[in-house]
């Protein structure tokens, strides 16, 4: 009997098969509870939507995964994402537009609101990175110090005012491919695919891994871990910059206080996902699954006519409970 359970000189273990692939049951568990009760659930459109929604806050989880992951925390990426989605609006406003942010300025082509988006949020996460590295500030205060300062200029920047009227590509960004996949599903598969090869088979990817397990033992083993948290929080502010991008893609106007707790969000897929507050540990695949978890949560207590308070009552509840697993799981570990 025991032949039958075992295979190459390893046995079976149900326990380490559900710790591995725990997150995937749940999520497997929810679908098929959810579309027993709601069959529209399964539906590709509906499917093609909650992939939609959790598109934005799905890639900013990304970037948070290599910060936790190097045992760091980032409040700013909501706020990084307002101010880059406003100063990219501002430049893309047509021509015509009442009230335009700048009159004198013709609409530029999207790729410099694009790159405008980018350099913005990457900036705005290496002075975090600079701030935690340079001067010892814990991740905490210094993005939380980040979150303020960013709401900050994009309120000052649009004078508080929303910007809409700007370039018809947008609408590219937030339409679908041949009328049926969402354009910013493509872009999370590309940022989730290129940011699986950075974290799982490049230098810098296992140097953030090492820092999150000890950053002390990683210096002494010869990695520069200064320069390393500069550019772990940069990718997040990035990945903020290019959420701002799909972001404007699906609203076609940018304000000043958008984005307010998708930070918590971003933060919650990639706890949920599995990716330890303690550091070292966590996968990019299990921050895709937790978005997607919250993603089938908010639409199928949506589809169910669950009111959108209890909605976040719910949020915060698996929230607690996958950092209380994360905890007692490394209790056991020590």
């Amino acid at each position: 009997m025991a032949d039958l359970i075992k295979k190459s000189g390893q046995s079976f273990s149900f326990r380490a098969m559900l710790k591995k692939y725990g997150i995937l049951f749940v999520l497997l568990l929810m679908v098929i509870v959810i579309s027993i009760f709601k069959p529209e659930f399964l539906t590709s459109r509906n499917i093609f939507n909650i992939l939609n929604q959790t598109a934005i806050f799905g890639i900013m989880a990304i970037g948070l995964t290599f910060v936790i992951i190097s045992r760091g925390i980032d409040l700013s990426v909501g706020s990084i994402l307002a101010f880059a989605a406003v100063v990219a609006a501002s430049v893309s406003q047509l021509p015509d537009s009442v009230g335009k942010m700048f009159p004198d300025l013709p609409m530029l082509p999207f790729p410099v609101a694009f790159f405008f988006a980018l350099i913005l949020g990457g900036l705005c996460g290496a002075v975090s990175g600079f701030l935690i590295a340079k001067f010892q500030i814990h991740a905490f205060i210094a993005t939380l110090g980040m979150m303020t300062v960013a709401r900050g200029f994009a309120l000052i920047f649009s004078s508080g005012k929303p910007i809409s009227n700007i370039n018809p590509f947008f609408n590219v960004i937030g339409g679908r491919l041949w009328g049926v996949i969402p354009v910013p599903v493509v872009i999370y598969a590309a940022v989730i695919a290129v940011s699986a090869v950075i974290l799982n088979y490049t230098r810098f990817g296992k140097s953030v891994f090492a820092i999150g397990s000890n950053s002390t033992a990683a210096e002494i083993s010869g990695i520069n871990v200064k320069r390393n948290y500069v550019i772990i929080y940069m990718i997040s502010g990035l990945l903020a910059g290019l959420a701002s991008i799909v972001f404007l893609g699906r609203t076609g106007s940018a304000h000043p206080g958008a984005a307010t707790g998708y930070e918590l969000t971003a933060i919650a897929a990639t706890t949920i996902g599995g990716t330890s507050q303690t550091g070292g540990i966590g996968t990019i695949w299990g921050a895709v699954a937790g978005a997607l978890i919250l993603g089938v949560i908010k639409n199928g207590m949506t589809l169910l006519g669950v009111h959108a308070y209890w909605q976040q009552v719910v949020e915060g509840v698996i929230i607690v409970a996958a950092v209380v697993f994360d905890m007692r799981k490394n209790a056991r570990k020590a």
